[in-house]
């Protein structure tokens, strides 16, 4: 859909020494606590959002481990709870409305003042809309992400000091 991120990792560990590690591991991010699940196969990063007062757009992010010989393709899927997508599509559709009919009054009623006040009302609250969404929901995206990468980093770091330390004995 629109708010939909996939991105796409590779790690020279096995897939069951990275499911083992992330499983049921917390990720705070602005004071709010996202808890890494199984279901299904896949990981899920599911948001703790019970005590939160405030609006938020909230992402569920899955994570998807394939092995690839002795390496692990891992693949990160962030889309919008369902509860959330209402709010940022009604502003999308608001924003494409007013602009269709800016069009239409350029045309029809020539009005130019008019149309131009209206374009510059649908891009001031699109880009309200885009800042707002950058500041909150895509940022949990990118901190989801950057957290899945830091830590099959490390992962891989000590699996490979371990082994080290193994051939050293």
């Amino acid at each position: 859909m629109l708010f939909t991120r996939t991105r796409r990792y590779q790690f020279s560990v096995p897939k069951e020494h990275l499911r083992y590690r992330l499983l049921g591991s917390h990720v705070k991010i602005h004071n709010m606590d996202f808890e890494v699940l199984e279901k299904e196969q896949k990981l899920h990063i599911i948001p703790h959002a019970e005590q939160v007062n405030t609006i938020k757009t909230l992402p569920i992010t899955y994570v998807e481990l394939k092995e690839d010989g002795n390496k692990t393709k891992v693949v990160i899927t962030s889309e919008m709870r369902k509860l959330d997508t209402g709010g940022p599509l009604l502003i999308i559709i608001f924003c494409a409305f007013l602009l269709a009919a800016s069009i239409v009054l350029l045309y029809i009623g020539k009005d130019p003042m008019l149309t131009y006040a209206m374009w510059g009302v649908a891009v001031f609250i699109f880009t309200l809309f885009l800042i707002r969404m950058q500041l909150g929901y895509f940022d949990y995206v990118r901190k989801i992400r950057s957290y899945m990468q830091l830590t099959g980093d490390q992962i891989t770091k000590d699996v490979r000091q371990q082994l080290f330390k193994h051939k050293l004995k």
